[in-house]
């Protein structure tokens, strides 16, 4: 039971230190960051540890006391591109689970294109065999995004387009409390 009661991690502002993944932490690891006082208590859950001389609820919203800034240029990974192009080819426009993505080279490396974030986007496996080893004008196939190298803050808002599998009642407050509330 205490398995299921991850704590998710805000920074010190109180947003999320990542959406996608989800910055969540480990109930011991959680525990462990109130003992040391690095963590405020924001939310429990209805679950407790206990020992001989102590009780204790389960955090399940921590805020660390120190702001931690995001790395400015994120590492140029198979899932920072998946994620700077939303989980969608960028040839057909579809969206598709990770597992059925891969990456294109716009100018193949074959006819001198790099692996870097301004030749790389998100394909499904069709149009990547449908496009092969031609530059865009040869294939008629471009992008739908000119691709680009993000920033933290646009993959940060990339994410949050994904809500992770399991979100406790309690986190749904703190994870899109800035979201811009619709109108009636």
């Amino acid at each position: 039971m205490l398995d299921s009661c991850p704590a998710l991690v805000l920074n010190a502002d109180f947003r999320p230190l990542s959406y996608f993944p989800l910055s969540v932490w480990s109930w011991q690891d959680a525990v462990k960051a109130v003992f040391l006082e690095r963590v405020y208590i924001v939310d429990h859950y209805d679950a407790y540890v206990r020992s001989p001389s102590f009780e204790m609820r389960l955090p399940s919203v921590i805020a660390l006391k120190e702001y931690v800034h995001a790395a400015r240029n994120p590492a140029f990974t198979r899932f920072n591109v998946f994620l700077r192009d939303r989980f969608s080819c960028q040839y057909c426009g579809s969206p598709f689970p990770s597992h059925d993505l891969t990456f294109d080279h716009v100018v193949p490396r074959s006819r001198g294109g790099r692996t870097v974030w301004t030749n790389v986007v998100t394909a499904c496996g069709s149009c990547n065999l449908l496009k092969g080893n031609r530059l865009p004008q040869e294939s008629g196939m471009y992008p739908r995004h000119r691709p680009v190298q993000p920033n933290s803050h646009m993959l940060q808002e990339n994410g949050r387009a994904f809500p992770p599998n399991y979100l406790h009642e309690s986190w749904r407050d703190y994870l899109y409390w800035d979201t811009e509330l619709e109108q009636s």
